[in-house]
């Protein structure tokens, strides 16, 4: 795994984002997302809640 530095320090073209996968339980994860341009956390319950979380941030 790669230090917090160069993770940060990497950019993606539209958005950015650092997920932390705290649990995987029923088949899925939970954990938090945090978008790295806006400074913004949130949790999620699901997998797929992730990835509606990360498609409505290139709204």
């Amino acid at each position: 795994m790669t230090d917090k530095e160069t993770v940060l320090n990497q950019r993606g073209e539209k958005a950015t984002f650092l997920i932390h996968v705290k649990y995987r339980q029923s088949a899925t994860w939970q954990g938090e997302i945090a978008w790295v341009e806006r400074g913004v956390k949130q949790s999620f319950r699901s997998a797929l809640e992730l990835l509606k979380l990360m498609d409505s941030a290139n709204e």
